[in-house]
This record gives structure tokens, sequence and C-alpha cells, in this order.
């Protein structure tokens, strides 16, 4: 898999420019240490975690009161408290720039475009805030939104969090009940909706949606316009509003901000619901701001006035990660709807016109561009970006080898790994290290990720579970509804004691990375070995025949037996002549216990919200168990294809 040289390779020059190099020296100084390289300032930053946070802190320039603890009881996870003194708000760390300058960009595909200054944006949230206010929201109320990924969406987080009430959000595609299960649970006192949005083109209604999900929530609503029709929609609500309508009792002023506690909650944020009803993950508005400024500053290396743009909507954590670039002085860049409406130039377009510092996306969007044709590095002038971020499955070494070959050969590529679970990153990018084909560059600072066999031992070189043997500020606060912590407990300490497990097939490489073999509860055991599915993806989705492939376990004569099915590429069928073909590659590209069992065609494959297939789902269809929550998913519908399918019954 692994190549004998880098594909990027950071400069002297580049490396004494980083921001990440400055740190490192500026806490060489504080402490009176000296780091031979940054492998011993990370393990500085995890044997010191006091230290270490209280450095980000400072070196960042948090605004608020750190008081003088910087953490206790640290030695067990459950109970471990950063700053337990400190007081701060999320939205002022958030709102600290003021100015005529840029503070977010938007397009609504080729239907909409918007910029917001900074005083602009200050300004919204002022109204904002005092018309939360006025509804009697207050600290630790709810507020939910099933919103596009548009500029009011973050002022509205802005003026929410301010106040210290509670943000929630998902996206407008999510089908009514997929809604209902996630903001039932969290009882908001607002639902804050748009009056509809474009999709490739096409304008999706969600009249029909907003109006069943207010009057089962039992709130007020509050529609922002987007398609059109926002006037409509709110006067056919029992109690709904525009959003002129919201703000229009008061004017501008200096927003108040809520000093709040560092463990206060900021953001409710949901796993993917595939297995159940979707669990609500509370994080705390002091964590996910030192997290987020340290991924941000150090490891990504955004500087104020940078382009930072992310490929998510406003139900998937990268969301939430690509609004707190705002507390650096970036500019944020917004995309709402297809990446390929009309074509798939328009997120490279964006990225020229804007001139974008960093590009992040998704694993799949980057192996879409590359089956589709698309090579920007010959069309776009993209001279202004330095790294480009991929996240949401594991990055295929293809897909490494596209970016450097198709999109620009000196960027630097950060395979990043975490999630909704720490709203960021346990593995991510390094500004210091070289980029290797298919390895995630290493772990992030202040996280002692490591990867243990099924004895809890530690492992190098060899495939395991992802944990973390120490408390970090970004762990959740609780989740909703679990007054006894029963659920948090069950969903990460439950494999190892006082350990957190993250649920990720990991491997250490040669050269210090890592590698994401997929989640752990979809890890294949054909003959009691486990083989992470994205080892097969990695070989068979290379194939020009081979659009996508999800692969599952069925049990099988006592025993697992692998199954992989594959969505072709448009004109081409399953020949016996392809199923060897596919086999073949598999066997020589990861081992002949890889090669499945069966290879089945199928029309479609079902995945989340955000894009992440759901091997889990469907193995439950193929096994004749029940799928719990099909609202979680794009299209439940393809599930149908996996029932009864008589190639499964010898």
């Amino acid at each position: 898999m692994q190549s004998d040289r880098p594909l990027w390779i950071p400069s002297a020059e580049f490396i004494e420019q980083t921001p990440m190099k400055a740190f490192i020296d500026w806490c060489g100084q504080r402490f009176t240490k000296t780091f031979a390289d940054y492998d011993a300032f990370h393990q500085w930053s995890i044997t010191e975690r006091a230290d270490f946070w209280t450095a980000v802190w400072d070196y960042c320039g948090v605004i608020g009161n750190r008081g003088e603890r910087a953490l206790i009881n640290g030695d067990v996870m459950l109970d471990a408290r950063f700053f337990p003194d400190a007081t701060l708000n999320f939205a002022e760390n958030l709102l600290r720039h003021t100015g005529s300058g840029g503070a977010l960009v938007f397009r609504g595909e080729d239907k909409a475009q918007s910029r917001m200054s900074w005083d602009e944006l200050r300004a919204l949230v002022s109204r904002l805030q005092q018309a939360l206010k006025a509804e009697g929201i207050g600290k630790g109320d709810r507020v939910a939104a099933m919103m596009p990924n548009m500029p009011e969406t973050i002022a509205l987080m802005l003026a929410t969090a301010s106040i210290g009430a509670i943000w929630s959000s998902c996206s407008p595609d999510f089908g009514e009940q997929g809604v209902l299960d996630r903001f039932g649970q969290i009882e908001p006192k607002l639902f804050i909706a748009c009056d509809g949005y474009w999709y490739a083109g096409k304008l999706q209604d969600v009249s029909a949606k907003v109006q069943a999900v207010t009057r089962k929530l039992g709130v007020p609503a509050l529609i922002i316009p987007y398609a059109g029709h926002a006037e409509t929609l709110a006067a056919s609500l029992d109690n709904g509003r525009t959003l002129a309508g919201f703000v229009k009792p008061f004017t501008a002023g200096e927003i108040e901000f809520a000093a709040l506690p560092f463990g206060h909650p900021l953001y409710i944020l949901f796993s993917s619901g595939t297995t159940g009803v979707p669990k609500c993950i509370v994080h705390s508005a002091g964590g996910t701001l030192l997290q987020h400024l340290k991924e941000h500053r150090f490891h990504c290396g955004l500087r104020e006035g940078e382009k930072l743009f992310y490929f998510t909507t406003c139900g998937w954590m990268m969301w939430n990660w690509l609004v707190s670039g705002l507390a650096l002085g970036a500019t944020l860049c917004l995309f709402d709807g297809s990446p390929f409406h009309p074509d798939g130039n328009v997120l490279f377009d964006y990225a020229r016109d804007e001139q974008f510092a960093i590009f992040g996306t998704s694993a799949k969007y980057i192996d879409a561009v590359r089956k589709g044709g698309f090579t920007p590095v010959s069309t776009h002038d993209l001279s202004s970006l330095r790294l480009m971020t991929s996240t949401g499955s594991p990055l295929s070494p293809e897909g490494f080898s596209f970016v450097y070959e198709g999109i620009k050969p000196d960027v630097q590529l950060a395979s990043i790994s975490g999630g909704t679970d720490i709203v960021s990153c346990f593995v991510l990018g390094n500004p210091l290290k070289p980029v290797w084909r298919g390895e995630i560059q290493g772990p992030g600072l202040g996280l002692a990720m490591d990867v243990w066999n099924d004895d809890g031992q530690p492992v190098r070189q060899e495939k395991g579970e992802l944990v973390c043997t120490k408390a970090f500020p970004s762990m959740p606060v609780m989740f909703w509804n679990d007054p006894e912590g029963a659920k948090y407990k069950a969903a990460y300490f439950e494999r190892f004691d006082n350990i957190w497990c993250h649920g990720d097939f990991a491997e250490w490489t040669e050269h210090g990375g890592i590698v994401i073999h997929g989640r752990s509860d979809a890890t294949l055991n054909p003959g009691g070995v486990r083989i992470g599915t994205a080892e097969i993806y990695n070989q068979v989705e290379q194939m020009d025949e081979v659009a996508e492939a999800i692969c599952i376990g069925q049990d099988w004569d006592d025993d697992v037996r692998v199954i992989l099915f594959v969505r072709l590429a448009k004109g081409i069928a399953l020949s016996d002549d392809l199923v060897k073909a596919i086999k073949a590659r598999i066997r020589s590209g990861a081992s002949p216990r890889h090669v499945p069992a069966k290879i089945i065609a199928v029309t479609d494959i079902p995945r989340t919200k955000s894009g992440k297939i759901v091997e889990l789902a469907v193995r439950e269809v193929v096994h004749g168990r029940p799928v719990k929550n099909k609202e979680a998913l794009a299209n439940p519908e393809a599930l149908d294809l996996y029932a009864n399918l008589a190639e499964l019954g010898n």
C-alpha cells in the first residue's frame, strides 16, 4: 500500500513559518523545556495536560476568566474537569473581530450568493439575541434548527450561545420523523426552519414537514427566508414568524455575553441513529472552543483573514468545527446544495474565486471527482490553497494520489478522523511532518490516543481499537436524558476500564501515522481474523467498473463469510469475468482472506444524511432483523434491495 517516498514534505522554511512551530517554541520558553521534535512535544502535551491546555488558552487569547485550576480528577476520565473555576462565552470568542472585512461568504448552488462583514454579523447577532430573550429563552434552554448551511444559521447559533442557551441543528433534507427523533428528545423552546432549499437545481419544498414538526414539537417557529415564500409558510403556522418580523422590534447595539462555566452546554449533536433513536451528545462551550482553537491554529495553521471552507451540512459535526474558525478571524466560505450542480467543478470554481486557503471535504467527494474525470490541477488556479482536509470515511491510498496528481501537487493533504462524539479529531494533519500515501499524519496535541489489541495492550503496526487513555476537554458533558450516565458509559467505557474506546479499527504505521480501517462494529471476522471494511473498499472502488461498494459479514456455517455488494458504473453488468477480476484485485491488493464469498450487484447503497454508508443496517436486513431507525438514512428505500436475496441462501 505504501510507497517509499512521501507525497508531500514541508520545507524548512515552511516549518519555520507555521503557527505550530511558533507555539512549540513559545511553550519551550514558558515552561523552560527543550522539545527535540514534534513527537516530544506531543508527549509533553499529554503528560502535562494542565500546562498544555493552559498554554492553548493563553496563546490563543481566549476571552474569559481562566481561573487558577486547569484540571481536577485528571486520572479518572468520567470525573475529570478542565478549568473548573473558569468562565467564558463561546459566542464572544467567535465575535471578537469587528470591521468591514468579510466574516461569511455564501453560495447556494447557482441560486444564491451573499456576503456578510464582521460588523453586519455582530449587528444581526445583537438583534437576534434581544429577540430570543424577548421570547423567554435563557440559559440551558434549547434552540433547534433545521437549516441550510447559510449565514443566518451561524448568526442564530451565536445569538443562542451568547445567552447560554443550547444549540442543536440538522439539515433540511431530514425526514419528518428524523427531525422529531432528534429534537423531540431535547424539547426545544424554539424551532427554526428554512422555507425551502435547492438541491441539484431543484427547489425542495419543506412546508408540509415544517408544519408537521412545529405542530408535534408544540413550540413557536421561526422561518428563515431562502426559497422565497417565508411569509406564506410562517402565516400557515399557529405561532410562526419570519426572521424580519422576529427582529423588527430591536435595533443593533452592544451584545451582552453571559459569563458561563467552562463546562456549560453549548451544542447537542446526535449519533447517526442507524441502530436506534439517535443519542443526544452534549458538548461544552469551553471544551469545544479550546479543542477547535488548537486544531485550527496549530494543526491547520489557520490565520486571520484566510478563507476557510468545509463542504458540510448543519447535520454534521464538521459544521460546528467550521464555525469555530471565526475565533481566529478567518472568513468562512459556506456552501449549500449539491457539489455536482451544475457540474463537478462547482466547488473548485468557488475555491478559485474566493481563494480558499483550506478546502475541507469528504473522502467520498474526492473519489467522486476522480471517477468523474475532473482534473482541477489543469483547469483551476488554486495557488492560494495550502491545505486540503478529508474526513467522513477513510481516504483510500488512490484518493491520496489523486489529490496530488489531479488537484494540486504541493498542497498539504490532511486526512482527519474523530467524530460527533468529541466534536473534533483524534487524528489529523500536522504541518511539521510529511504526508504519506494512505496515512493520517498523526494524533492531535493533548490527546493520549493509542491503538490497543483485545487484551488491552498497545500495539504497533497491528490492527486494533482506537483508544484515548487520558481525559481531554472536548469529551461530552453528558448525553441528554441520561441522568445516571449509563448510556454515556456504555458508549465509550464498557470495553476497557477508564479508557475511552472510540469504536474505530485502527493501526499505527511505520512512519508514526495512522490508518483507519473502518468502524469496529463493522469489522469482518472470517475465520476469527478481524478485517476492516476499508481495506476491501480501497481495492474494489479503484476499479473503473465499480462506482461504489458496501461490505458486510454474513453469519454462515458457524462462521462469518464476507459479502460484497457493488454499485456498478453506468452500462456495466456483473459478469463472471468481472467477479473474477474483483476477487483477483482484492486478493492481490489486500489478502486472500479479504476475498468475498459472494459479490452481488445492487442499484443503490444506503447512507446517512452526511454520506456515510451504513454497513450495520445492511447487515441487519441481510439477517432478517429490523432496522430500528430508517429516518436516519438519506435513502432508506435502498435497504429493500438487500432483503431476502436468493444468492445469500446458499
